[in-house]
């Protein structure tokens, strides 16, 4: 991969500045245009998929645009519902009529942690056969409203919505794909799914920048949150679902906090490995966490079509959720730190072999013809157990039960050995021509 003095050609922060004031909920205008947007960066494949697409359940909402918003008192306009995209509730019906402040109150919604900051409310998003009219305000706005009437005006267009995802593939020499995946929507905000497609695309524009063709094949999937991911790989034909072997979604990396890696299920992938790795040997602040013990977001859709999926984020960061983060939130070095770490993670897969088991069962190492077999020690035979020897013949033993290709590192953290030592051993089982080694 390039080195960081070449780089990518991505400005991360004008991307940012570009794409954070549009109202990018699923499916709008705002979102077509972001769309584009992207297809200018990278050549993306586009993925549709109509109104009438119902699947799992999942029901794909009409596209929704905001056209006149606000809140009238005494013929004065006191919240005006277009500043910014989180005031309109997302997926608001649309209303015009006089209420009483008992009413309107059950159609404002605010922040119970910050008395200024205007929340997120992004329910509707995915109920969109349930909907209601409102508003989302500062509590001060709130706790400030006197007694009356108030004229309400929230006029919207719609008109069947279009999920719309992309994605864009470096291959490389072997199928078998990791996959790095994004979100694209969120309305008005910076740091939660729009910074983790910045670092994403300058990742890949990175790549393509690769003088050879990688080892593994590598993919950027950037989809509305969780729906987008759920049409893309229910929808994605089989086959090519199933060279996807592993992942990480980049997720809210522009924020001054610390970096955050939380491990799948499985918590042995080869790129969550090399990501740790990679934090550890740059130096960078960060945590390392189980599975959902952070953040609850894509990973479990990925995760439910067997594949497993790391994240790396900023998360924790108090501004999550509310119109506070925004690009004066966004920190260039933390952008940068996040590409390092990811462009390392790939680096360090890339400079390794690629193991792939060529056998089905269990093979008699001891047969002459193979001579693989490792002793652990025997007590009874006055042979006393050696710890280096009972770290390879654990790795002797998960050989047989390796599905998909690995790298050596992968195989060196599970039994605790350097990888020179663990390469020496696979090498053998090469030239034994019961794996292949890439």
């Amino acid at each position: 991969m390039s080195s960081k003095s070449e780089g990518s050609m991505v400005d991360m922060m004008k991307l940012l500045a570009d794409l954070t004031p549009l109202n990018r909920v699923i499916c709008s205008s705002d979102f077509d245009d972001t769309i584009g947007y992207m297809k200018d960066i990278l050549p993306f494949r586009e993925w549709t998929y109509p109104a009438d697409d119902v699947y799992n359940g999942w029901v794909i909402p009409p596209k929704w645009d905001v056209k006149q918003a606000g809140i009238y008192h005494k013929g004065r306009l006191i919240y005006d519902g277009l500043h910014h995209p989180l005031a309109v509730m997302a997926l608001s019906a649309p209303f015009r009529g006089t209420v009483d402040l008992a009413e309107l109150k059950q159609h404002l919604h605010y922040d119970h942690r910050y008395d200024g900051a205007i929340p997120f409310h992004f329910r509707q998003l995915f109920r969109s056969y349930d909907r209601d009219w409102g508003f989302c305000v500062p509590k001060t706005f709130y706790d400030g409203l006197a007694a009356g009437n108030y004229d309400i005006v929230i006029e919207t267009e719609e008109a069947p919505g279009i999920l719309r995802v992309l994605d864009f593939t470096i291959e490389g020499k072997v199928p078998e794909t990791i996959v790095f995946g994004a979100n694209l929507d969120h309305p008005g905000v910076a740091n939660d799914g729009l910074s983790g497609v910045a670092v994403g695309v300058a990742l890949f524009d990175r790549l393509r920048q690769m003088k050879e063709k990688p080892n593994f094949s590598y993919r950027l999937v950037l989809a509305p949150g969780i729906i987008g991911n759920e049409y893309y790989l229910g929808m994605l034909p089989v086959e090519e679902r199933d060279k996807i072997i592993e992942g990480m979604m980049l997720e809210m990396l522009g924020s001054p906090t610390e970096l955050s890696l939380q491990l799948s299920r499985s918590k042995n992938s080869n790129i969550e490995l090399s990501a740790e790795d990679a934090l550890d040997e740059l130096r960078t602040r960060h945590n390392v966490g189980e599975f959902e013990s952070s953040l609850i977001n894509d990973e479990y859709i990925w995760e439910a079509y067997g594949i497993p999926m790391a994240s790396l984020s900023r998360y924790p960061y108090p501004e999550y959720h509310t119109d506070r983060d925004d690009i004066g939130l966004m920190s260039n070095v933390s952008l940068e730190e996040s590409l390092d770490v990811v462009s390392h993670a790939v680096n360090t897969l890339e400079s390794g072999p690629i193991i792939r088991k060529k056998f089905i069962g269990n093979i008699c190492l001891s047969n002459p013809a193979y001579d693989l077999y490792i002793d652990p020690g025997q007590v009874a035979f006055g042979d006393k157990p050696d710890g280096n020897r009972r770290k390879l013949r654990l790795l002797m033993d998960i050989i047989p039960t390796i599905t998909r290709p690995v790298t050596i590192t992968q195989l060196a953290k599970k039994v605790g050995l350097p990888d020179e030592e663990v390469e020496r051993y696979i090498r053998m089982w090469g030239e034994c021509d019961l794996v292949s080694i890439t």
